[in-house]
């Protein structure tokens, strides 16, 4: 049974189902699978599990299956996964392969073992997901995730593929560049901001192309914000590397360029709404070198007119305590209405970007 009451932020409503409360505005969609989606030219929408295509001719509530890949492959989908549709209508999925994985960490050494591998790989449909083809390996070691992809105005697909330093002992960023819609890939600098500890380093970035050309990635840390990254040449060379002014846990967050021009970001801040302070884990080089907020209870909502200048106040959508509502995807299923889903927690939402920034 749902109520209304009043959230910590004022004049807010929230809706409680079960422990789970979500703001008022907000619609819960159980039947949707996990994004990322993409929209179909005869407006079919797409997405993957971790070996079959869905695809849902009625906005999301129902979803046809058809295998993703041929009998021979042994390939199985991450939870974590990134899908474009290109401008050439191309569809491009990047994943880390499930079957192909190892992982071992040594608290002694606070390194990883060398055998740790968890490789990232691609493969491309030009049918619209009725076969996919020109599967292949584009990163052989061990990647811990890869949660987003985007297209450039130029046409040039760029994935943030997490690289894993064995001998230092944390994560960094190498973005992975194509040209020719993910037939081919080439590896960009690495981004490395330092660190010790399984989920330490420069992680799980998500993109977005400025107004001005330049393409923006926002990266997860554990130094309580996201840290900034900017390429002038559409994703091959990424010489700004610096903290950016927005706070956030230690999660990936996603940012979506809207049919209005707006930037939408979803994200766990590092607090709870209205809270001073919040527990830290980690500190010991395990998880990472120094404490860390790890607060993912509460998933927040923020847009921009100017580019991630400024950003509107950013608002809770769901909150569920003692859980984690994290690894959100965005999908604009309409121009103003977007789908939100999470790995972490499931979450399966929709709501109007007119409510929120309107």
């Amino acid at each position: 049974m749902a109520v209304r009451y009043r959230s910590l932020t004022k004049d807010v409503q929230m809706t409680r189902i079960g422990d789970l409360e979500v703001d008022s505005r907000v619609s819960v969609l159980p039947k949707l699978p996990q994004g990322p989606f993409v929209r179909l030219p005869d407006e079919r929408i797409l997405t993957v599990d971790d070996t079959e295509v869905l695809q849902s001719r009625d906005e999301g509530n129902t979803w046809q299956r058809s295998p993703l890949f041929l009998p021979e492959q042994e390939l199985r989908v991450s939870s974590e996964r990134a899908m474009v549709r290109t401008h050439g209508g191309t569809i491009v999925l990047v994943f880390m392969n499930m079957t192909d994985h190892e992982w071992d960490w040594d608290e002694r050494t606070c390194l990883p073992d060398p055998a740790s591998r968890l490789p990232v790989w691609s493969i491309r449909s030009v049918d619209e997901g009725a076969t996919w083809v020109d599967a292949q390996m584009i990163y052989e070691k061990y990647c811990g995730d890869i949660h987003d992809m985007i297209q450039t105005s130029d046409g040039t697909l760029i994935a943030p593929v997490q690289e894993l330093l064995y001998q230092e002992g944390r994560h960094a960023l190498r973005p992975q560049y194509s040209t020719d819609d993910g037939k081919t890939w080439h590896r960009a600098n690495l981004l490395d901001i330092g660190g010790r500890g399984h989920h330490d380093g420069l992680i799980e970035g998500t993109l977005v192309e400025l107004r001005d050309g330049r393409v923006w990635m926002l990266c997860r840390t554990n130094l309580e914000r996201f840290w900034s990254a900017v390429s002038d040449d559409m994703g091959q060379h990424w010489r700004v590397l610096e903290p950016s002014e927005i706070a956030a846990s230690s999660a990936p967050g996603q940012i979506e360029r809207l049919a209005s021009g707006r930037l939408a970001l979803v994200w766990n801040r590092p607090l709870p709404e209205g809270a001073a302070d919040h527990p830290r884990t980690g500190g010991d080089r395990l998880w990472s070198e120094i404490p860390v907020s790890n607060h993912r209870a509460e998933l927040s909502l923020a847009f921009s007119d100017d580019d991630g200048a400024s950003w509107s106040k950013p608002a809770v959508i769901a909150r569920k305590p003692e859980a984690w509502l994290s690894y959100p995807h965005i999908f604009e299923q309409r121009p103003g209405r977007l789908w939100i889903t999470t790995m972490q927690g499931e979450l399966r939402l929709a709501l109007s970007e007119n409510d929120f920034a309107g």
